[in-house]
This record gives C-alpha cells, structure tokens and sequence, in this order.
C-alpha cells in the first residue's frame, strides 16, 4: 500500500515541477504569485501523503475485510496477567488451547483434550477456576465488592 502511493506520487512529481518552472517562466516579477504556488504546491503534498498513511492505517484497523473464513479458530476467553502480557484461551477444530502472548513471542501453555470452556456460553464466571483446576494449579480470586 505504502509503496504503490509512494511511486505514484512520486510519478506525479516531475509534472507538477514543471507547470511551477511554467509558472515562474511567465511571470518573472510575481516572486509573491511563486511563494504562493509554492505553497500551495507543498501543501497539496503533505494532504496526499496524509491521505495515503491514513488509508494505510484505516486498512490495518479493519477486522473481518480480509475474505477469509473466521469461523475455524474461535477465541473463547482472554486474560490479562500483567501490562504487556496474557493468556488467551482459543478453540480450534474442537478443541481448546491456552496461550501465553508476550509482546515479542506466542506459546502454547496447554492443549485441552476436552473443553474446558462452553465456547458457544462465553459468560460463565468461573473460566479462570476451571482453567487452573485442569492445569494443576491453585488459584484464590480476588474478592469483588
């Protein structure tokens, strides 16, 4: 994306060099008439190349454009567990997978035989117990008030 507008503005350049050479050609004495075409001329450049890296970051913030088909992996539940750092718990093919995502790395922590999670019922309160109960692990949970 970034290159295809990059080379076409960069096609377009020489043109709009030589209409501002025409410009100054016919009219020696207007240096404020230049300034301004100048200008204008820049400023024209700046929108363009504003307009492209708004449509590139446009296009990256779009789900579900891609045309493919989404419904094979399933996200069931995602925890944070610190700033930068969390474990996701995913369905694909029937069954479930856990997760640990760092921002510079993906692993899988566990694969679950049977579900662990009702993927189709996200709004069941106990994910984090279960899910520690099936890794082995105690867990106490932070009294809500």
């Amino acid at each position: 994306m970034k290159t295809a507008g990059l080379s076409l503005l960069l096609t377009a350049m020489p043109a709009m060099a030589e209409e501002t050479a025409k410009t100054i050609q016919s009219s020696p004495g207007r240096t404020s008439d230049t300034l301004g075409t100048l200008l204008s001329l820049g400023a024209g450049l700046v929108a363009v190349i504003a307009v492209i890296y708004g449509c590139a970051w446009i296009i990256r913030r779009m789900n579900g454009m891609t045309g493919m088909n989404n419904n094979a992996i399933k996200v069931v539940s995602v925890m944070a567990i610190g700033a930068r750092e969390r474990i996701a718990l995913i369905e694909v093919g029937g069954q479930q997978i856990l997760l640990g995502i760092t921002p510079s790395a993906i692993r899988t922590l566990q694969v679950f035989e049977e579900p662990v999670v009702d993927a189709s019922n996200p709004g069941s309160g106990d994910f984090a117990r279960r899910l520690q109960g099936m890794i082995g692990k105690s867990w106490t949970a932070p009294n809500k008030e």
